[in-house]
């Protein structure tokens, strides 16, 4: 069983298409880190692929320095998403925002001290662990770890899943 540490994913694919591997691939290696580069930006491919577990989402026409950047961001734990995608999937979640779960951000503010919530907020505006440092006043280090409780007690995979459940949630 291969448990790479990072996985570079198209959507469109012959036999299985890149959101089910990417579900499967997670499902079987935990660890591992996909990064989706694709030439779809379509709101569907981008949610299924984030809600699947893809840590990043690059498009095609990226530069190679994004495109290095997201599969070193992945690496270590981050996510990068291209600054195009990032915006659409921020203006489909504020649309959706209105049918949110009214109860959703109270179960938030219950589960996660008022320091996670704080990072949850910043990490759902985009900021990367050293600019939530700087501005918190904390290290990058502590910022990694309120992202791991978050993850955990939210029960995300990752900063993208995170930032999109605090959006749609409104807490953010």
């Amino acid at each position: 069983l291969l448990a790479p540490d990072v996985v570079v994913m198209d959507i469109n694919m012959p036999v299985l298409d890149g959101v089910r591997a990417t579900r499967e691939i997670i499902a079987s290696s935990p660890l591992s880190r996909v990064v989706v580069l694709t030439v779809s930006d379509e709101d569907a491919d981008v949610t299924n692929a984030i809600l699947a577990g893809a840590c990043g989402y690059l498009l095609k026409d990226a530069s190679i320095d994004e495109l290095v950047a997201g599969i070193k961001a992945a690496a270590i734990g981050e996510s990068l998403v291209s600054p195009h995608i990032a915006a659409k999937v921020l203006q489909q979640l504020r649309a959706s925002r209105g049918s949110a779960d009214a109860g959703a951000a109270e179960s938030i503010r219950t589960q996660l001290s008022e320091r996670e919530i704080e990072v949850l907020k910043l990490v759902a505006s985009g900021l990367e662990n050293a600019e939530i440092a700087t501005q918190l006043f904390i290290s990058p280090k502590t910022v990694k770890n309120h992202l791991s409780n978050i993850f955990m007690k939210l029960q995300l995979a990752n900063r993208i899943q995170a930032a999109v459940y605090a959006v749609r949630s409104g807490i953010v």
